[in-house]
């Protein structure tokens, strides 16, 4: 990203809303938000970097509530929420922030929510694992600020590999949606 240039329009924006960019509180608002710009929108150079992988096997690993912050490619307004990954490893397993980097590849980018479910379960069964489920739980800026100020929340989700098969689905879905403290363990 050519931060100067994001400079230099995030000042001509300022202009054409009506305000004036020297004003002090506004003198380096286009250095801030490029800077963040930087940083929000760093998913299209990151690695998810699951190739590191342990010799392990388990029936089902579940990596419950990991929060992202995206930004709708429609608006180019925040929305934000947890996602649940559910897979079953192939006899290795990923560290859970290898996880984490997976939703963050694809949240810092331009997004919607149900591409970003897809591309998270897509690229974890791409890695050889049995079945993948990806959920997604997410509260819409485009939504509550504008059109139909409204205060839904949307859900969505991705299913790959075994978890395609409906008995599957419905057993997998119960476990991910229980919460710790009604585990029997």
């Amino acid at each position: 990203m050519d931060q100067e240039r994001v400079k230099k329009l995030v000042r001509e924006l300022i202009i054409e809303v009506g305000e004036d960019p020297t004003r002090e509180g506004l003198r380096e608002t286009p250095e801030r938000i490029a800077n963040m710009y930087k940083e929000i929108f760093s998913g299209y150079d990151s690695d998810s970097e699951l190739s590191v992988q342990f010799s392990e096997d388990s029936d089902v690993v579940i990596a419950r509530d990991i929060q992202f912050y995206s930004m709708c490619e429609h608006h180019m307004l925040p929305f934000y929420g947890k996602i649940h990954i559910a897979y079953s490893p192939n006899g290795r397993v990923f560290g859970i922030s290898k996880l984490v980097r997976l939703v963050e590849k694809y949240s810092k980018r331009l997004q919607i929510q149900e591409r970003l479910t897809k591309n998270i379960a897509d690229e974890l069964h791409s890695q050889g694992v049995k079945g993948v489920v990806v959920l997604a739980d997410a509260e819409h800026l485009c939504m509550k600020m504008r059109g139909v100020k409204n205060d839904a929340t949307l859900s969505s989700s991705a299913f790959r590999g075994i978890y395609e098969n409906k008995e599957e689905k419905a057993g997998i879905m119960s476990l991910i949606r229980q919460r710790s403290s009604d585990l029997p363990f």
